[in-house]
């Protein structure tokens, strides 16, 4: 066998195993990576506050800005269907007329629908249902608690191992590295500012939607939207199912909840598959088709983090390939740039 194929088959191999270790230890991973993630994104603001204050206050500092910023997402998400409740308890008796009429038409063509619930429901689906979502909550705290803990040990070290690199001597590797680190920060910002502003576009673009399809609550709905589209897949599927069901219950025809559903599917995909990937890709320099690859290759190892997560990893793996001449042509391959002459 030839050394270039030699080469090819044991690169091949080596990343079967790296990816293989990554999906088998995503409990370990994907912590350790958002705390990455999240300290390149807040480290501006760390560093600013250490010029003036003691370094355990300023992680304080940085830290609770990070979380209020977080909680305000929540919040919105939170009033929105608080807001959407209160307008269902207001047209209650609206909906039960129209429950009583679909079961009286329904049960006229020989569907006894009353029947039908009490013989198919079992209290073990219920019951079912409360383990899987006590769960899926106790494992997102857990996520939560590590990712924090990471975070706060790693922002505590951010200049300690800055000193260590930059007093590597041997071929100037430390101050290769902390160029790469820098980078890689300052790509990750400039994604996070980038995600922002599709985020917030296509939170107006749905109201301005809902405004003319004359769906009610139109704010709410592009304050949810603006808010939920930060979670890949799993955001604008709520954002899109749920007013699909409320134009349903608002409007007595079929035709409008179909509009709806067929409107805003319209509106993510473009936002997701086609302006997103293009604006993220330019902005840091790597190719659409990356961008969008990596969405759906992290999700398929690390699950719904890794839609989120996927994207930064890439930008900093193809930064991290661009500062040794061994791997450059990765880069080049896969950035969005042209090198060609």
């Amino acid at each position: 066998m030839s050394d270039p194929v030699l080469r090819v088959t044991t690169g091949l191999c080596a990343a079967v195993l790296v990816f293989a270790s990554l999906r088998e230890a995503a409990s370990v991973f994907v912590p350790a990576t958002f705390a990455l993630f999240i300290i390149a994104v807040v480290w501006p603001l760390q560093r600013l506050l250490q010029r003036r204050l003691p370094q355990v206050l300023a992680l304080v500092i940085t830290l609770v800005v990070a979380l209020v910023a977080v909680m305000l997402l929540a919040m919105l998400v939170a009033w929105g269907f608080s807001r959407i409740g209160q307008w269902v308890i207001a047209n209650a008796t609206r909906f039960q007329t129209l429950y009583f009429r679909q079961a009286e038409w329904l049960e006229g063509h020989g569907v006894p629908v009353a029947g039908l619930m009490a013989e198919n429901f079992d209290m073990r689906w219920v019951v079912w249902l409360a383990q899987a979502a006590t769960g899926q909550l106790q494992g997102f705290l857990s996520f939560v608690t590590v990712t924090l803990v990471f975070t706060i040990l790693g922002m505590l070290e951010v200049e300690v191992l800055h000193r260590k690199l930059a007093a590597m001597g041997r071929q100037g590797e430390g101050r290769r590295l902390l160029d790469a680190c820098a980078r890689v920060a300052s790509k990750l910002q400039t994604y996070m500012l980038v995600r922002s502003v599709m985020s917030a576009l296509t939170g107006v673009t749905i109201w301005a939607f809902a405004l003319l399809a004359g769906l009610d609550l139109p704010v709410e709905w592009g304050l949810i939207a603006f808010a939920l589209n930060y979670i890949p897949f799993l955001g604008p599927l709520v954002a899109t199912v749920f007013p699909t069901f409320f134009a349903a219950l608002q409007f007595d025809s079929w035709e409008m909840p179909l509009t709806v559903f067929l409107g805003l599917n319209t509106i993510q995909f473009l936002s997701g598959s086609y302006v997103e990937p293009r604006l993220a890709g330019r902005a840091v320099s790597v190719s659409p088709f990356i961008v969008l690859f990596a969405v759906f290759f992290w999700s398929f190892l690390w699950g719904i983090a890794g839609a989120f997560i996927g994207i930064p990893v890439t930008i900093a793996a193809l930064i991290l390939c661009d500062a040794y001449d061994g791997s450059r042509w990765i880069a080049n391959l896969l950035s969005g740039r042209d090198t060609a002459g």
